[in-house]
């Protein structure tokens, strides 16, 4: 690219850019963000799979933690622990299917907690770690929303499992992980959204559309929303899969890169 591009100088150095330099920084960054997000999502469903099935050899219920079963890394369907949760129901080992079950969700709510405070505390050293950073925390985030938001009262899939081995209602994990779930969206679209805007699309409005649309289609969408009413339908609990559109458009109109609180951040962030 030339020296014009938004890749070849820092955000704040970058000169005047005509409308179709500004298109193709958006197209190229759109393209770096789809390819690196499959690569990064195969990474999120393998490291969930193999929670389960670590946490079962450890409670003596799998003899070999490498047997799971492989699914799509495109899809995201076909995979499975391998852990034989009604014979652990059956001899009355609820507990520990509840934790095997539950052992993921741990997992991803702790790299979003970890990562949501990487991206919002201090001047980022690699603005190129921050993208692998940000997009990492977007891959659990949306596992999460399928799991606690979209699927918290199917009678099967890790939180129906959870709730069944521990003898909960549904509500307390739904309730308690939609507002956990809430607060770390709040994070991500007002303290790392400005930021990531800031290190690779400052003053480049489609390139920040891109960004969003993407963010938000990869959170409410393509690993939630859309993957709970393919997967699940005819079970009931499809139509919770119907609340990604929903979340989808209020993301867009909430946080449009044209509102005046979005610039207000993108101006006055410190990751610059």
């Amino acid at each position: 690219m030339t020296t014009r591009s938004l890749w070849a100088c820092g955000a704040l150095e970058q000169p005047i850019m005509t409308n179709a330099e500004r298109l193709r920084d958006a197209l190229t960054y759109a393209l770096i963000i789809l390819v690196g997000f499959l690569a990064l999502q195969f990474v999120v469903v393998v490291s969930h799979e193999f929670t389960h099935s670590i946490m079962a050899w450890l409670l003596g219920q799998m003899d070999n933690p490498l047997d799971i079963v492989w699914g799509s890394p495109l899809t995201l369907t076909g995979w499975d622990e391998g852990v034989e949760y009604s014979q652990m129901f059956a001899t009355g080992q609820l507990v520990e299917a509840a934790i095997i079950a539950v052992s993921p969700l741990v997992m991803h709510s702790t790299i979003v907690s970890g990562g949501l405070v990487l991206l919002t505390r201090g001047k980022p050293h690699d603005r190129w770690l921050f993208h692998l950073l940000y997009w990492f925390v977007v891959a659990n985030l949306m596992e999460l929303i399928a799991y606690v938001l979209m699927r918290a009262f199917a009678l099967h899939g890790d939180v129906g499992i959870f709730n069944q081995g521990l003898g909960l209602s549904p509500w307390p994990v739904f309730l308690a992980g939609t507002l956990a779930l809430a607060g770390a969206l709040y994070v991500l679209a007002t303290k790392a959204l400005p930021r990531i805007y800031a290190l690779f699309a400052w003053t480049n409005l489609p390139a920040q559309w891109i960004i969003l649309v993407l963010t938000a289609f990869a959170l409410f969408l393509w690993g939630s929303g859309l993957r709970v009413i393919i997967g699940v339908y005819p079970d009931p609990q499809w139509k919770f899969g119907l609340l990604g559109f929903v979340l989808f458009g209020l993301a867009l109109a909430a946080c449009n890169p044209a509102r005046e609180w979005v610039n207000r951040r993108i101006q006055t962030t410190d990751a610059l």
